[in-house]
């Protein structure tokens, strides 16, 4: 099968879903290449948009093909921007076919632009196309406004979803939430996000001998991602017990505004980078994570996978709830730090270790969720 990945965003913005799902794929046996308008911002990083190329070329990512181009975006000409970012994808698309003909399916990364994108070229060129969605409800009511919004972008995103072979969502409850802005008028399917198993492989962790019971959360500082709940339990669990300690790590984490929240036995690490993620998972004993609203959690498979429990919020979805995942109410500070409790009371075993990283592995490994796609893609073909 001849696969074409259409990212909304890529790297050096973010995008390496699109990636690593275009490897699962490839590993499969199927013919599959990226195409990447990434749209670059001067006030984002100078930098980038000084010294990125201005032409179109192909480069190897990965051992994936990536047909690459570099928009400059014009401050505050948002409309300008997207139909500018949409000519610039379909051109690029008309010269992807004269190079490797026609792909036999589309598969987009967020209907915002890559699936109405998906759509333009779907109806041009009759091929199906696919919209995985990545981006959650919160990052819609930031940019359109409560629902129902009369932003105009939300007419042509529905349009991209109804006219979608299939849209994937990473969890039912994402498809839940989203139907505010979009309906329910479409074909949809959930299909977890991928866990790079290998790379956050199990691992056993030092003896609590002569050490402190380390709690990591690996969250972006915001409101949504409860750690005012997160501060408050763990202050009120450090009072019945003092050999605990917290670790947080995150955009926002090392900010004055965040610092000031901190109290003794807390730790801030700042923004880290994947490996800097997993030496984390590997020093820690648990994970926890306050949130209030959740796409799907990933940063609590990765943690599993490793072979430590967590503790979140019953926003997790269902999907996710996996063997080594403890759920508390939202905002509940009294269940929270009980839960904690019970995870410094109960170091758990080698053996649960096992157990938990094998549930993710089975869950959302790249072999488990390639051959979901591969066989969603396969029936849509046969359709």
């Amino acid at each position: 099968m001849h696969i074409l990945e259409l990212p909304s965003f890529f790297p050096p913005l973010g995008g390496l879903f699109c990636l690593d799902q275009a490897k699962a794929l490839q590993s499969l046996g199927h013919e599959v290449r990226i195409l990447s308008n990434v749209q670059l911002g001067a006030t984002l990083s100078l930098r980038d948009f000084i010294t990125l190329p201005y032409q179109r070329y192909e480069h190897q990512m990965d051992g994936i093909t990536v047909f690459q181009s570099f928009q400059r975006g014009i401050p505050r000409a948002v409309r300008y921007n997207v139909n500018h970012w949409l000519s610039i994808v379909r051109s690029m698309f008309k010269t992807y076919v004269a190079n490797y003909g026609r792909p036999d399916i589309l598969h987009a990364h967020c209907a915002k632009w890559a699936g109405y994108a998906a759509m333009l070229m779907s109806e041009e060129y009759h091929i199906p196309y696919v919209i995985t969605e990545h981006l959650s409800y919160q990052i819609f009511r930031d940019e359109f406004g409560p629902a129902p919004s009369k932003a105009w972008q939300v007419p042509l995103l529905t349009d991209a979803y109804r006219r979608a072979n299939c849209v994937v969502h990473v969890s039912k409850e994402q498809a839940d939430r989203l139907a505010c802005y979009f309906g329910r008028d479409y074909r949809w399917q959930a299909i977890s996000n991928m866990i790079d198993v290998d790379f956050y492989a199990l691992r056993s962790r030092d003896l609590l001998a002569d050490r402190k019971f380390r709690f990591c959360c690996l969250a972006n500082y915001w409101p949504m991602k409860g750690y005012d709940v997160l501060f408050d339990a763990f202050r009120m669990l450090r009072r019945q017990m003092s050999d605990i300690e917290l670790h947080i790590a995150g955009a926002g984490t090392d900010s004055q505004a965040c610092r000031s929240q901190l109290s003794d036995g807390m730790t801030t690490h700042g923004l880290l980078d994947r490996k800097g993620v997993r030496d984390l998972l590997y020093q820690s004993d648990a994970l926890v994570l306050a949130t209030r609203s959740e796409t799907q959690g990933l940063v609590l498979l990765e943690a599993m996978s490793t072979g430590i429990p967590a503790i979140s919020t019953t926003a997790i979805p269902e999907s996710v709830r996996l063997k080594g995942l403890t759920t508390v109410p939202v905002d509940d500070v009294e269940a929270l730090a009980t839960a904690m409790r019970h995870h410094v009371m109960h170091i758990h075993t080698k053996s649960e270790g096992e157990a938990m990283s094998r549930a993710v592995r089975d869950f959302a490994s790249p072999q488990v969720i390639g051959h979901q796609l591969s066989a969603l893609f396969t029936s849509l073909l046969s359709c």
